[in-house]
């Protein structure tokens, strides 16, 4: 593989652009292949001159950071770039020199690859994928989005492995290749910021299935209408498979009487029940079908998809259960960063007597959480930070009312005002329908902050 790679760099000048995780497991990459190559980074991190994997290596390093990073960007023949540069408001630039950690990674292993992705869910949903096929076959890797640049175990892979890859928009939007089993969970509107249009968004996650062949395969939500119209209008070339809760399946997974079943020619139980106490609501159950089809069109029985399902832990921060203190029952679903997703978290645990809102404010539409909000039995709204406040306005244009309303823009303050309002033997919950960057370094942080404050 090294080989191959070696081959595809050896006369191009590379530029390594963002020197994030990805950045620098790229570098590492270019660096075991070329020892004592000239290797040059851009990033807008000035202090990376400081950064301890390249400062005995500085000698053989071009920097260019700071603000201008982007200007010289055109004198290269191969620019790697990582998922977080956005490139919306630069005009004339020529994508065909544009490559990346994730399109490196997929050309090559293409073929050992499911692929995960959708606005919400993935990580949970990429997780429980590895969980079922690593419990039936340990020789499976756990990619991407989640925290592991692929690249970083290139090591442990051999032609058997399966590698499960949590995919990002960002990592998604300029590749040119598919992954062979391929899914998308759902579209909402999220990441404004660095996208365009919302337009531009939705496509980048199609890009997951856009480049398949005709041997691979499309898992898709069957519910979501941003995804069948998407689907409806491009040539996919993928082996299509739906799943869906509210309608039978001809080519996928649906629920029929309690069960969840998969149609492909034959009619198999994947598995007997619908209800799962570790993976509550109907977002989960979607994300449990949308696993359990991937791994049995990767050869795995359905009798042991199912006993892997029941024996998944789910992951922090995603209607986490903190704890029971003084008769309050708190949960952390801080993974939370759009309405829909404050919308599920609220469905599926109906007894929310307190709900924490708000943080970083990236300008999408909270009109129609606020009109839910105020029908919803939540006696108390504490709005955070920037997105919060917009989030007040709008519930005080519409004349909602019915709400014990508290703001402010210390998370501190916010959770122990919830302590004292949050009646007893009800739940207190985070979901701030908001990114995190205006107080932490992300919603991870903002989640583990919050169960200290709890448990304090």
């Amino acid at each position: 593989m090294l080989n191959l790679l070696k081959e595809f760099f050896e006369d191009k000048k590379i530029l390594i652009l963002g020197f994030g995780v990805e950045g620098q497991s790229t570098y590492n990459l270019l660096r075991r292949i070329f020892p004592d190559r000239i290797l040059n980074i851009a990033d807008v991190n000035e202090s990376l001159v400081n950064n301890k994997l390249i400062e005995n290596d500085i000698l053989k390093i071009n920097l260019q950071l700071g603000g201008d990073y982007l200007n010289d960007i055109d004198n290269y023949d191969l620019v790697i770039k990582s998922p977080g540069i956005s490139l919306k408001n630069i005009s004339g630039i020529d994508y065909s020199k544009f490559t990346s950690h994730t399109e490196l990674f997929t050309r090559i292993f293409k073929k050992q690859i499911i692929g995960i992705t959708g606005t919400k869910g993935k990580s949970t949903t990429s997780s429980l994928v590895h969980h079922i096929i690593k419990t039936y076959n340990n020789n499976c890797l756990l990619v991407g989005n989640i925290g592991v640049p692929p690249f970083d175990l290139i090591d442990d892979i051999n032609k058997d492995t399966v590698i499960v890859y949590e995919l990002s928009s960002h990592q998604l939007e300029q590749i040119r290749v598919s992954p062979h089993i391929a899914v998308l969970l759902n579209l909402y509107e999220e990441h404004l910021d660095h996208y365009k249009s919302f337009e531009k968004y939705q496509l980048a996650k199609l890009n997951i299935a856009i480049h398949q062949e005709n041997d691979d395969y499309f898992i898709f939500n069957a519910d979501d209408k941003r995804i069948t119209d998407l689907v409806s209008v491009n040539e996919l070339k993928g082996i299509l498979h739906r799943f869906s809760l509210s309608e039978k399946i001809k080519n996928g997974c649906y629920v029929d009487n309690g069960k969840i079943i998969f149609c492909n020619q034959e009619v198999t139980t994947l598995l007997e029940k619908t209800t799962f106490s570790n993976l509550i609501g109907d977002h989960n159950l979607q994300n449990i079908m949308a696993a359990a089809c991937a791994s049995l069109l990767a050869g795995i029985p359905a009798t042991h998809i199912s006993q892997a399902v029941d024996s998944f832990q789910p992951l922090e921060h995603r209607i986490e259960f903190v704890g029971k203190y003084n008769d309050i029952l708190y949960y952390n679903d801080s993974i939370s960063t759009i309405p829909e997703a404050t919308i599920a978290a609220l469905t599926s645990l109906k007894t929310v007597d307190t709900l924490l809102l708000g943080g970083f404010d990236r300008g999408i539409s909270y009109n129609y959480l606020m009109e839910f909000l105020s029908k919803s039995a939540v006696r108390n709204l504490i709005f955070i930070g920037d997105a919060g406040r917009r989030m007040l306005d709008i519930y005080e244009k519409e004349n909602y009312s019915g709400k014990n309303i508290f703001f402010t823009k210390d998370f501190t303050e916010a959770v122990n005002h919830a302590k004292r309002s949050t009646q007893k033997n009800m739940i207190c919950l985070l979901s701030p329908a908001a990114a995190s960057y205006d107080m932490f370094r992300d919603f991870k942080e903002r989640g583990e902050v919050y169960k200290k404050i709890v448990r304090s």
